[in-house]
């Protein structure tokens, strides 16, 4: 009889079973959540930006995807020089910085502002320059003051003898995920800024400028 009132106490009770099952549930329940609630995070970025531009016929793109629109517009590559071939001007922020032929091989982020593969340059009509920096600590950190910009503010580009000026129109943030959609009228002329969000590592600002004027 001592025998079998050992094994009766040895059985595990409804109550911790019960328990355990929920614990097993909740957990399961929180990694195929996951995915689900980032891919909200990304809409809900996605569509503070786009609102701001739902009057103005503007089309989201990905910088992936706007790769193949300059092929035919590249010099030939006997050209291809590793020398400033333009400027970028901040005055609010006292930003002077050059930038290179996107194909040259000093065209790297981690020397200098990153003229992004796809980018027009300032003379293409309805174009969009994407320019891309490091903000953060340290001599490479160029674009490390961009959050002090607002709409309105100017940014200007030099390029062969010319000045061209824009008007920021829109900033907004987006998730690093490894890939960026830029938002903007396809009606304009376009400069756009990308860097990493003021003391936010999970996220990405983008400084949308549009052309307003231009001098000799």
């Amino acid at each position: 009889m001592e025998k079998k009132h050992n094994l009766k106490d040895k059985r595990i009770s409804p109550s911790i079973i019960a328990i355990n099952g929920t614990l097993i549930t909740l957990v399961g329940g929180f990694f195929l959540s996951y995915n689900y609630i980032q891919s909200k995070k990304i809409m809900a970025y996605d569509y503070m930006a786009n609102t701001f531009y739902n009057e103005n016929k503007v089309e989201n793109i990905t910088i992936e995807e706007d790769q193949n629109k300059t092929i035919k517009e590249e010099k030939p590559l006997e050209e291809i020089t590793n020398n400033y071939i333009g400027y970028l001007y901040i005055p609010k922020i006292n930003l002077t910085k050059g930038f290179l032929d996107q194909r040259s091989k000093e065209n790297d982020v981690e020397k200098n502002i990153l003229v992004v593969e796809g980018s027009n340059y300032p003379d293409t009509e309805r174009g969009n320059l994407i320019l891309a920096g490091h903000s953060g600590t340290g001599w490479k950190a160029f674009f490390n003051d961009l959050y002090k910009l607002n709409i309105n503010d100017k940014a200007y580009i030099t390029y062969k003898n010319k000045k061209y000026t824009y008007n920021i129109v829109n900033i907004y943030k987006q998730p690093k995920i490894g890939k960026l959609a830029i938002y903007r009228n396809y009606d304009k002329t376009t400069l756009t800024l990308i860097t990493c969000t003021n003391n936010d590592s999970k996220t990405q600002t983008i400084y949308i400028a549009e052309l307003i004027n231009i001098e000799e």
